[in-house]
């Protein structure tokens, strides 16, 4: 009886080896198997997908065969690996084994979306709107409704994310985007705020958000920012309104067309700085790091004016004849080219165009406060600006502001 036993004992581990060397046979066979792919293909790994239903996907369609013994092979080498979400590359001559390889390292295939300097809010969520790669989750939502999905409620959007490239995989939303974008711009505000001059005028980082908003729409030319910045703050602590045009045409929003006319700049809202002291009340579109840096760090000078060459660039002046003469030069006598700054970047479901022109002669004011006083986000009108648009019809020569009071 015992012989029996140690027979059937035998027998049973001989049976148990076999099977199991039929077992690892079988799993090594499935794991070098080659994709049964002819060219790059990619394989989409939707969130809350598990390896074997991926692994049935594959031979339903088959790339692959014995997914049994790959579900086998997981569970007992890799049960804690987790099988990212996101595009993964099929090429040809691939193996199982290659493919579960880009699963463990969660090698996915990335896309890039860029977001513009001097883009607006409008701008920004047409971009993500557009991009079929990212998952919409935004749709039909107004602008208080995104920013509380972002986690950020009360908080008006307009500046409030950092123009980069941002890399994504496939199944990333577009508010996750948003929040690394709105992140990043609070990273950088900071850094700038804590390395600012010591004679910036701002008293909070959101003071300097605008201003740099500001010089962002003024000029695409790097080396100027700082002396658009510089001309600004001496303005307001001259008790000079700032009198620049962008703000006016985001104030203006969907009803500007592509001219300023002296009604707009007489026109009330809370954005026309040529009726409102100080800053406006919230930016008016994104801005690089350049742009906050130069508005944390004006240069000193003593222009108190700028107007623009028609190349990108502008002409710096102390006094307002100064300023006139070069009105004269570079506007009324323009070019059918005449560019303010370099032509912008097209930007999605918006009509490209260029920028305004920026002939500043103010007008004798009241002194005013160095900056804007906090107005509440939620008070703020939502007015989307447009896009700069060709520069507006030359002023008359007999339209000459009077003197500012020195």
């Amino acid at each position: 009886m015992r012989r029996k036993l140690l027979l059937l004992l035998e027998t049973g581990l001989v049976l148990a080896g076999l099977l199991l060397g039929a077992s690892a046979w079988k799993i090594h066979s499935a794991l070098v198997q080659p994709l049964n792919v002819t060219q790059e293909q990619l394989l989409d790994v939707p969130k809350g997908t598990t390896p074997t239903r991926t692994f049935y996907r594959l031979e339903a369609k088959g790339v692959i065969k014995d997914a049994f013994w790959l579900r086998v092979y997981w569970r007992f080498n890799l049960a804690r690996q987790p099988l990212h979400s996101g595009e993964y590359r099929m090429q040809p001559g691939m193996t199982v084994e290659g493919l579960i390889d880009l699963w463990k390292r969660g090698e996915m295939v990335q896309y890039s979306l860029t977001l513009v300097e001097g883009w607006n809010f409008r701008q920004v969520r047409a971009a993500l709107a557009k991009d079929e790669k990212l998952e919409q989750t935004l749709a039909g939502l107004s602008d208080t409704q995104v920013m509380d999905k972002l986690g950020h409620a009360g908080i008006f959007p307009e500046g409030r994310f950092f123009p980069d490239t941002y890399r994504f995989v496939r199944g990333m939303s577009d508010v996750e985007l948003l929040k690394i974008a709105y992140d990043r711009l609070d990273e950088v505000l900071a850094k700038e705020w804590e390395e600012r001059s010591a004679d910036a005028p701002y008293t909070d980082p959101y003071q300097a958000l605008i201003m740099a908003s500001l010089v962002e729409k003024e000029t695409g030319v790097p080396q100027e920012r700082g002396q658009i910045a510089g001309v600004f703050v001496r303005r307001m602590s001259m008790g000079m309104l700032l009198q620049t045009d962008p703000t006016v045409i985001y104030g203006l929003g969907e009803r500007y067309s592509g001219k300023l006319t002296r009604a707009h700049l007489k026109e009330a809202n809370p954005y026309n700085t040529y009726m409102n002291a100080g800053l406006p009340p919230t930016p008016i579109a994104m801005v690089g790091r350049e742009a906050i840096h130069a508005a944390l760090n004006p240069v000193a000078g003593n222009s108190l004016y700028f107007v623009a060459r028609g190349d990108g660039s502008h002409v710096f002046s102390d006094d307002l004849d100064a300023h006139n003469n070069a009105v004269r030069e570079f506007q009324l006598k323009r070019r059918a080219d005449y560019r303010s700054s370099p032509a912008p970047m097209t930007a999605p479901e918006a009509p490209a165009a260029s920028d305004v022109q920026e002939a500043k002669a103010p007008e004798a004011q009241t002194p005013i406060p160095a900056a804007s006083p906090n107005t509440a986000p939620e008070a703020v009108p939502q007015v989307p600006a447009q896009e700069p648009a060709p520069a507006p019809e030359a002023p008359a020569p007999e339209a000459k502001a009077p003197q500012n009071p020195q």
